[in-house]
């Protein structure tokens, strides 16, 4: 089979096509042939070697998974071959409390599925059965791998840890990105007000068309005030944060008092500061927020399967293609996800999810 792996860290140069066996699945493990992989920045990250533990060589990235199960394992009851599936990316043992509590995300012996695992930039991939879930036949593989990272990391920022409640300014930096579109669309069917922000005319546009009340230039040196000024000078009430070092500054500037500011990424970078004084007289809170859980993934399909979200697919490419893909991320014209794809698949089959 094909895959595409890196031997050494470094530039999209890095990146290999290589054929490899077919793996073959061990006790408690399938086999998917894979449809469809998303395209995500921890893959860049993984490949530049700047994880906060570096990934074994050689790699294959892939987090978002969706496909057929093609073969099981030893000791695997509830799942057959020829079931359409996703991976649910953030592994868990289901034995430690956190587990037990529904926190699976946070699970002691946790891992991340095309992180610290062998992902799906390839023709087939294996998983633990237990991280599989049954695909509605509503729900194409490419809304599937395209919800699976950024749809249960945007509802677990929102819903779980954000507590987003009807009729609250809530702020979407960097909308346009593949977990902005998410967030947008999860915070207008709450009930919330959305404001989001973009770098680009063009995204801004498409933000409005996305559902977004209010849209904001967050090239400007103060756009944190704009979103005050838009909000009556309130500001948001919750922050969606998950660029890091870039926006942090401007991220809390416009933060309500008693707001809430939930964070689950840093790509611009982790070191942040903040005024002390702000936090505690104002009654603000910081929130952590990490991937997404089971639960929160199963919702983000329902709602997909049931048409009230609508994943927003930029481009999609071939596997052996996966140099462009990442190159197209890297260059921040994309607006929503990108996808690696099953040749053999003619595109626009399943349904077009499209934007």
């Amino acid at each position: 089979m094909r895959a595409v792996r890196f031997h050494e860290y470094g530039s999209v140069d890095v990146l290999r096509l290589d054929e490899i066996p077919v793996p073959e699945p061990g006790p408690g493990e399938v086999l998917l042939k894979v449809a469809a992989c998303g395209v995500n920045r921890v893959d860049i990250l993984s490949r530049e070697g700047v994880t906060p533990r570096k990934v074994p060589l050689p790699h294959t990235s892939g987090s978002e998974a969706a496909g057929t199960v093609a073969a099981v394992g030893p000791g695997v009851d509830g799942v057959e071959v020829g079931t359409r599936v996703v991976v649910n990316p953030t592994l868990s043992c289901g034995r430690c409390t956190p587990c037990r509590e529904g926190r699976d995300n946070v699970c002691r012996y946790g891992r991340v599925f095309g992180v610290e695992t062998t992902g799906a930039y390839a023709d087939y991939a294996l998983a633990p059965a237990s991280q599989v879930i049954a695909l509605p036949d509503t729900v194409p593989f490419r809304a599937a791998a395209s919800v699976a990272v950024t749809g249960s990391t945007a509802w677990h920022m929102l819903v779980t840890r954000g507590a987003v409640a009807p009729g609250e300014d809530v702020l979407i930096v960097a909308g346009g990105s593949g977990i902005g579109v998410m967030g947008v669309q999860i915070a207008k069917l709450a009930g919330a007000r959305v404001l989001a922000t973009a770098g680009s005319a063009e995204k801004r546009e498409r933000l409005r068309d996305l559902g977004a009340d209010v849209v904001i230039d967050h090239t400007q040196p103060d756009w944190g005030r704009q979103v005050r000024h838009a909000t009556g000078g309130k500001g948001a009430d919750l922050v969606f944060e998950h660029v890091g070092t870039a926006t942090w500054e401007q991220s809390l500037q416009a933060l309500a008092r008693n707001g809430r500011l939930v964070t689950c990424g840093a790509h611009s970078g982790s070191t942040v500061s903040f005024d002390l004084w702000h936090l505690f007289v104002k009654e603000q809170t910081l929130i952590g927020s990490f991937a997404g859980t089971r639960r929160d993934l199963e919702r983000v399909l329902a709602l997909v399967a049931a048409g009230r979200l609508r994943p927003v697919i930029h481009a999609t490419f071939p596997l052996a293609e996966a140099p462009r893909a990442q190159i197209a991320l890297e260059d921040r014209t994309v607006f929503g996800k990108v996808l690696l794809t099953d040749e053999e698949r003619r595109d626009g089959e399943e349904g077009s999810v499209r934007q």
